[in-house]
């Protein structure tokens, strides 16, 4: 993997237009919470792939990337849950869980390839 910096990584741009569709998907709701919860996860999805990138360390990056990938199942859950409640529709909360699958899978690669990376 070759990169200059986090701007470079395709999961880390992905994980940022998510942050843009979690934020027009909730902005109709009236349960602030649930709202506030969700956007602060897509967010710190894409901080945390920048923060663990601009690491010095393979390791680090690679918790950083844990981090994302956790954000990523906890994004994803509470997609289900809008779906449960009736805030969202269920063709629009499928196709946001797709993607929240599909970063996880590109999180879990970008992990497991920086865990081969030799060490200096």
């Amino acid at each position: 993997m070759s990169y200059h910096s986090f701007e470079d990584l395709e999961v880390w741009r992905r994980a940022r237009a998510l942050v843009r569709e979690t934020n027009r998907v909730t902005e109709a709701f009236k349960d602030w919470s649930l709202r506030d919860q969700m956007r602060r996860a897509a967010v710190s999805i894409a901080s945390n792939i920048a923060e663990g990138a601009e690491r010095n360390a393979s390791a680090e990056f690679q918790h950083f990337i844990g981090i994302a990938k956790g954000l990523a199942a906890e994004l994803r859950t509470q997609l289900y849950l809008t779906a449960d409640l009736g805030l969202v529709a269920e063709i629009e909360v499928k196709r946001l869980v797709e993607e929240t699958r599909q970063l996880g899978a590109m999180l879990e690669g970008l992990r497991q390839s920086l865990a081969r990376k030799p060490k200096p």
